[in-house]
């Protein structure tokens, strides 16, 4: 199963950095590049085991997915339950961990193309796609973390 893996290292606590992560919303829209919205379904309020979010990507793409692990200030791991019909499968796991006063992000996608007879040429792309996506996206989250009145609107938010 082809995967893209980013790292990055912020000066930000992991517990403040996880919450920045998961934040929704206009306040998402701050530091994320690749979500146009975002919400949760199902009345939920915050992100939870097995609680799903609908997802619609500044480029116009749909997806539904469900958080198979969330573990404050740890990790978030979550699957597609419904998306794009190019994706036979998508799993995205982001980790934080405390690092020389600051915190190592890992954030990683999994995927396969469909159909599968394209996959041979469809998964090298979409690791290249992906792979450029999820370095802009974790170079504007480092941002983020670097951003002091970002992280003081994100502890008055809370």
């Amino acid at each position: 199963m082809p995967q893209v893996i980013a790292e990055r290292t912020v000066r930000l606590d992991a517990a403040t950095a996880f919450e920045l992560s998961q934040t929704t919303g206009d306040f998402r829209l701050k530091w994320d590049p690749f979500i146009h919205s975002q919400h949760f379904e199902g009345g939920a309020t915050r992100a939870a085991k097995g609680v799903r979010t609908r997802t619609r990507s500044r480029m116009g793409l749909l997806m539904i997915s469900e958080y198979v692990s969330f573990v404050p200030g740890k990790n978030v791991g979550m699957k597609m339950v419904a998306g794009p019909w190019f994706f036979a499968t998508f799993g995205a796991g982001w980790r934080f961990a405390e690092s020389d006063g600051g915190t190592r992000l890992v954030w990683k996608y999994t995927f396969t193309c469909k159909p599968r007879f394209l996959q041979p040429l469809a998964n090298p792309v979409g690791q290249w796609l992906l792979g450029r996506e999820i370095e802009r996206r974790i170079a504007s989250f480092a941002a983020a973390c670097d951003d002091p009145q970002l992280i003081a609107d994100l502890g008055a938010s809370g």
